[in-house]
C-alpha cells in the first residue's frame, strides 16, 4: 500500500477512450466525447453524481453497452474487433452485492470464469482456494454458499471471482457501496493490498469522493450528462479543483482530505509527558512541565493507557480507571498528518500519541506543532503530487 511521502507509479496507458458518446434511442446522452487514457497497472476511478455516466463507461468498456460514436482501445486494439465474449472473459467484472451464483458454493462461483476457459474442474478449485487466500477468506468456506457469508465476505469472493483467471483488466462498479463503513474500509485497505502485489488496471465506479480519493492513482470527475469536468491525481484535484462544479463535489473539507498527502515523518515527538504505569514520584515530577499540562500512561511494555494530570498519578500503582482516554493513535513516520491531526482533535488533552509498528508509544504530540508542520509543508513548496497515501 502505497504511503505518504511515496510515489504511486503510473504506467503508460492501457485503456483509451477516445470520443466516445452513449445516445440511447430516446435522444438521452448518457456520455459525450468522452476521451480518457487510463494507464496501465493503475486504479482509475469515476466518480460524480447520478445520471453523469460512470457505470455506462465502464460498461461500454467490456461491451455490455455499445457505444454510439467513439472508438475504446485496449492495449492499442479497437474493442469492437475481438469477440464480444472472448473481450469479457478477459476482463474481471465486480458489481454491487457481488452478484454470486446462490446455487453455487464459494469455491465453485470462484471457480466460474476459469471453467468456462476450459480449465479441469481440480485445477479451477486449486486457484479458487489460492485466491481465497489472497483475498482474506478463510479456506472453511470454500463448501458454504453465499447465504451463509456475509456482506463484506460476500464482496471479497466476488474480488476473488473477477481475479480467478489473472485477467489483465478489473471493472468494478461500486463494489463496496452496500456494506457497512468498517466492512467498505477493510476492502477498500485489501483492494489496495491486492493492487500492490498484482498490478492490475483497475476501472472502479463510485460515487463517494472519499472513496475514490483513497484508492485511486487517477480520479476521471463527471459531470451530469457524461462529460468530463476533471481528470487528475487525487492530490491535484484537491489543490487544483477545474471549477466551481469540482470544487462543490469535492466539498467544503477538501483542505482536511489534502494532508492525506503529507506524511508525519516530520512531525517532532515529545517523550517528556510520557510515564510508565509503575513510575516513581521523582520520576513523575521530573516529567511535568508547563508545556504538557497531562503526562500520557504507558503500560510496561510501553503502550499507551491513557492520560493524567500530574497530581492525580500515584506513584508505583496508577489507578488505570481513572485515566483519561488518548484516543486513537497515528503510526509515527507512516501515518499521514491528517491522521496525526484527527489523533490530536480526538484526544481530550489536544495531544496526539504516536506509536511504532508494534504500538508502543513512540512520544506525543499537541494540536499547535502539527498545524506547524502543515504551515512548514507548504512553506517548504512541498505539491500535493510530490506525496500519495
Amino acid at each position: 500500500m502505497v504511503k505518504p511521502g511515496q510515489t504511486r507509479r503510473v504506467f503508460g496507458a492501457l485503456i483509451r477512450i477516445d470520443s466516445v458518446t452513449k445516445r440511447y434511442p430516446d435522444g438521452t446522452v448518457a456520455v459525450d466525447r468522452l476521451s480518457l487514457e487510463i494507464p496501465d497497472r493503475s486504479i482509475t476511478v469515476l466518480v460524480g453524481p447520478s445520471g453523469c455516466g460512470k457505470t455506462t463507461t465502464l460498461r461500454m468498456i467490456n461491451r455490455m453497452v455499445e457505444p454510439s460514436e467513439g472508438t475504446i482501445l485496449i492495449d492499442g486494439k479497437d474493442s469492437r474487433q475481438q469477440p464480444v465474449n472472448t473481450l469479457r472473459r478477459s476482463m474481471g467484472y465486480v458489481i454491487q452485492n457481488a452478484g454470486l451464483f446462490q446455487h453455487r458454493t464459494i469455491v465453485d462461483n470462484i471457480a466460474t470464469v476459469p471453467r468456462m476457459l476450459g480449465w479441469g474442474k481440480d485445477k479451477a478449485r486449486a486457484r479458487a482456494r489460492e485466491l481465497m487466500e489472497r483475498v482474506g477468506l478463510d479456506g472453511s468456506l470454500a463448501k458454504r454458499y453465499p447465504y451463509q457469508l456475509s456482506g463484506g465476505q460476500q464482496q471479497r469472493v466476488g474480488v476473488a471471482r473477477a481475479l480467478a483467471a489473472d485477467p489483465p483488466v478489473l471493472l468494478m462498479d461500486e463494489p463496496f457501496s452496500a456494506v457497512d463503513p468498517i466492512v467498505r474500509k477493510g476492502l477498500q485497505d485489501e483492494l489496495l493490498r491486492i493492487q500492490d502485489e498484482l498490478g492490475k488496471t483497475i476501472v472502479f465506479v463510485t460515487h463517494d469522493i472519499d472513496e475514490a480519493v483513497k484508492i485511486g492513482t487517477m480520479v476521471a470527475v463527471l459531470r451530469t450528462g457524461g462529460k468530463l469536468a476533471q481528470y487528475a491525481s487525487p492530490a491535484e484535484l484537491l489543490s487544483n479543483p477545474a471549477d466551481a462544479f469540482v470544487e462543490d463535489f469535492l466539498g467544503a473539507d477538501r483542505g482536511i482530505r489534502r494532508l492525506s498527502f503529507f506524511g508525519s515523518a516530520g512531525l517532532l515527538l515529545h517523550t517528556g509527558p510520557v510515564v510508565a504505569v509503575d513510575a516513581s514520584a521523582e520520576q513523575i515530577a521530573a516529567r511535568t512541565t508547563d508545556e504538557a499540562p497531562y503526562l500520557l500512561v504507558t503500560d510496561v511494555d510501553g503502550r499507551p493507557l491513557g492520560w493524567s494530570e500530574p497530581r492525580d498519578l500515584t506513584a508505583g500503582s496508577v489507578d488505570t480507571a481513572r485515566l483519561l482516554p488518548y484516543g486513537r493513535p497515528f503510526v509515527a513516520g507512516t501515518d499521514s498528518l491528517r491522521a496525526a491531526l484527527d489523533c490530536a482533535v480526538l484526544s481530550p488533552t489536544g495531544w496526539a500519541v504516536g506509536v511504532d509498528a508494534e504500538g508502543r508509544v513512540a512520544g506525543v504530540v499537541s494540536q499547535q506543532a502539527i498545524g506547524e508542520a502543515i504551515r512548514g509543508a507548504h512553506a517548504e513548496g512541498r505539491t500535493d503530487s510530490e506525496a500519495v497515501r
